[in-house]
């Protein structure tokens, strides 16, 4: 299954936390070869932008996404 078709749920595997415990902005590889991360969601509307159907903004520190660059993705 496609990530869009959201028929089936994907396997997580830990690519970076900035706490280390998952209970904050993570970073995560699937079995289906793209990433799911975890933040702050962030209101369409307060962004100013429109969001397709079936997706979210979410927020994450710029940092975080550098450590996940640096584990390889």
């Amino acid at each position: 299954m496609d990530a869009a078709s959201g028929n089936s749920a994907p396997t997580l595997t830990l690519v970076a936390s900035l706490c280390g415990t998952g209970t904050c902005p993570t970073v995560y590889r699937t079995d289906r070869g793209t990433l799911v991360v975890q933040g702050y969601t962030v209101a369409p509307e307060n962004a100013g932008i429109d969001v397709p159907a079936g997706e979210q903004l979410v927020e994450i520190p710029a940092d975080l996404l550098a450590a996940a660059m640096q584990a390889g993705e």
